[in-house]
């Protein structure tokens, strides 16, 4: 049989998987890479990959200033580029960038 302490990091409640905010923190510094204003990007894939602590996650980013990466519109590849995804921009951001004092 296994013990669990209160310091774990991951715990289970239910079916939701939550972490500690220290944790959650080690994880995005981990996961992201430097950004042009100073601070971090993170990838959306990236976070989505930590599987059930994803929605921990983009909590807080949010909680922390973390903003989605404006996308910018892709060029039209052609005449009918429109209608094959080619200007249009996702409503799902790839990206999302943390200041710099989220990871500090």
């Amino acid at each position: 049989m296994r013990t669990t302490s209160t310091s774990e990091t991951t715990r289970r409640a239910g079916a939701v998987a939550t972490m500690d905010e220290d944790a959650i923190r080690v994880l995005v510094a981990r996961l992201s890479r430097p950004h042009g204003s100073g601070g971090a990007v993170i990838e959306r894939a990236t976070i989505l990959a930590e599987g059930a602590h994803s929605a921990a996650v983009f909590a807080w980013i949010a909680a922390h200033d973390g903003r989605p990466e404006p996308s910018s519109p892709r060029a039209s590849a052609g005449l009918h580029g429109a209608r094959f995804g080619g200007t249009a921009a996702s409503s799902t951001p790839r990206r999302y960038v943390l200041p710099r004092a989220a990871l500090s």
